[in-house]
């Protein structure tokens, strides 16, 4: 459990320990009033790896498995990439068989690795991000070359993006280095995550650094996503009252598609 790969996190879990116990902290935020009338969605956090990560014998069929169980569940749904290229290749493939479409995050690898990536999940994307919190995984940045990305860079990711009609999102905010980069690109999303605590940046919950931040960074953005610890319907609606229009959950939905089997 504290082991990576695998579904822990460093310094023993404790940025995940806080995001899941911080909701209970927080107070609602300054939308609260007006909170019944704001509409939010849920969405499937981002998640492969499902060999190393999760202990599934097959990596191809797991990708296919959840997210047919996913689409059939109704649930929107999105798709990371990782080593191999098979993991991103497959996700697509598993999303076209099941008729879905998702948003689809990709690794910052150089410039044009990205483009590469893009054209292979154009067709089954319905928005896509650069997971620049990715960048801190040591292991995984070794392995495949991954960048910090510029403003610059991700300005002309957006750009691309853009013309074909694509909302684009930073993931991984969770720095005051990532709001100033957000700042400077304005994308049309702002994901705040800390890789579900299994990444070393800031020590803290995403729900402490949304209440801390979030009025920054709708000032830069067209929205904010979240995840992070978000168990039920009080914690999404507080991340609702900071201004959050997205929620999304990994284990929760890895954990109730492995009791079907």
């Amino acid at each position: 459990m504290n082991e990576l790969p695998g579904m822990g996190g460093v310094s023993d879990n404790k940025n995940f320990i806080r995001n899941f116990d911080d909701w209970a902290l927080i107070p609602f935020g300054p939308f609260q009033k007006n909170l019944e009338e704001k509409k939010y969605s849920i969405r499937v956090a981002p998640m492969t790896g499902a060999v190393e990560n999760m202990g599934f014998p097959d990596e191809k069929k797991f990708y296919f498995d959840f997210v047919k169980y996913c689409s059939e569940k109704k649930y929107l749904l999105s798709i990371g990439d990782g080593f191999p290229d098979t993991k991103l290749l497959w996700g697509v493939e598993a999303l076209k068989s099941a008729g879905q479409k998702a948003s689809v995050f990709i690794k910052p690898y150089p410039q044009n690795k990205i483009w590469e990536r893009f054209e292979v999940s154009l067709p089954q994307s319905e928005s896509m991000g650069i997971d620049i919190d990715s960048y801190n995984i040591l292991t995984m940045r070794n392995k495949v070359n991954l960048e910090k990305k510029t403003a610059s860079q991700l300005i002309e990711i957006k750009k691309y993006l853009n013309s074909k009609g694509l909302p684009f999102i930073i993931k991984g905010v969770f720095t005051l280095d990532d709001i100033k980069l957000v700042q400077e690109v304005m994308p049309d999303v702002a994901y705040i995550s800390n890789h579900g605590g299994r990444v070393e940046t800031e020590e803290g919950s995403t729900a402490f650094f949304l209440k801390k931040h979030s009025e920054t960074l709708l000032n830069s953005c067209g929205e904010i996503w979240i995840d992070g610890g978000i168990r039920n319907c009080e914690q999404e609606k507080k991340a609702v009252s900071y201004g959050a229009s997205c929620v999304l959950k990994g284990r929760p939905f890895i954990a109730e598609f492995i009791k079907s089997l």
